[in-house]
């Protein structure tokens, strides 16, 4: 996930609430999951950056329309999570 923003100044508000709470449940298609939202930072925040914006140039546009770096962020499987 990328927190474009559409090339705004500020970071997306979901950007803010995913740092604050990152143990989060998604669904794909009927399934829900749980996961743990993550940041990538670094070597690996670019490399995700730069094959998004290949496939979405878009998302190149919207990184040179603000002084800030668009964070990406990943989503991985919540282990050992007991549900109601």
């Amino acid at each position: 996930m990328l927190a474009s923003n559409g090339g705004s100044v500020n970071n997306p508000d979901w950007y803010h609430n995913l740092k604050a709470r990152p143990d989060v449940t998604i669904e794909v298609g009927t399934k829900a999951l749980d996961v743990v939202a993550r940041e990538a930072n670094g070597a690996e925040r670019e490399r995700l950056f730069r094959a998004q914006a290949e496939r979405f140039p878009q998302l190149a546009e919207y990184g040179r329309k603000t002084d800030r770096a668009i964070p990406v962020i990943t989503l991985a499987p919540r282990e050992n999570v007991e549900r109601p």
